[in-house]
């Protein structure tokens, strides 16, 4: 009789340990709180195409301003071609790169190299601020130009990296690229 009551209580026992146990695997389970998905993608991706609506906003905007004739009450503007930027500063663009940067060379831009450098040459587009001038799809056109291989490079960004290549903002394209490495974010 007594290894019966025994075994009851045995039974008894385990049946409260799987209660409790089921019990604490539930709130454990409920309590974990979703994870936070990692934004820094797509972050990166909004930002490309940001500096590209921005390029293409600049190329629009001096488009529209060659075509519109200026009022007669308007104050003279200083318009785009006769602004004035800094002369290129070779030391200043080492200092920013730890390298000697040659003047309106294209390769400064991230992204692009030596082959890419000469379709832009082919298409007529030699400096920063011919480059800067330019839509990120012209630049796309440039590329697909040179075949399959070219094809695979975003220049959303090369219009804004050669307009400040081109006023001379040396440190900030220099930190930018930093940023971006080869498209790695």
């Amino acid at each position: 009789m007594e290894l019966e009551g025994a075994n009851i209580w045995y039974w008894i026992i385990l049946a409260f340990v799987g209660i409790i146990a089921a019990v604490l695997g539930y709130f454990f389970g409920k309590s974990d709180a979703p994870s936070i998905p990692d934004l820094s993608e797509q972050f990166s991706i909004l930002e490309i195409e940001n500096a590209k609506l921005k390029s293409d906003l600049d190329t629009c905007k001096k488009r529209l301003s060659a075509t519109k004739p200026p009022k007669i009450s308007e104050e003279p503007s200083i318009s785009n071609a006769t602004k004035h930027y800094p002369v290129f500063a070779a030391e200043e663009a080492k200092l920013a790169f730890g390298a000697k940067v040659k003047e309106d060379d294209l390769k400064i831009v991230e992204g692009i190299g030596p082959k890419i450098e000469g379709l832009f040459h082919s298409f007529n587009i030699k400096t920063w601020k011919e480059l800067s001038e330019t839509s990120a799809d012209k630049c796309q056109e440039v590329l697909d130009s040179g075949g399959k291989r070219y094809r695979i490079h975003d220049p959303a960004s090369w219009p804004m990296q050669a307009k400040m290549a081109h006023e001379g903002h040396w440190k900030q394209l220099a930190d930018w690229q930093e940023k971006h490495r080869a498209g790695k974010f």
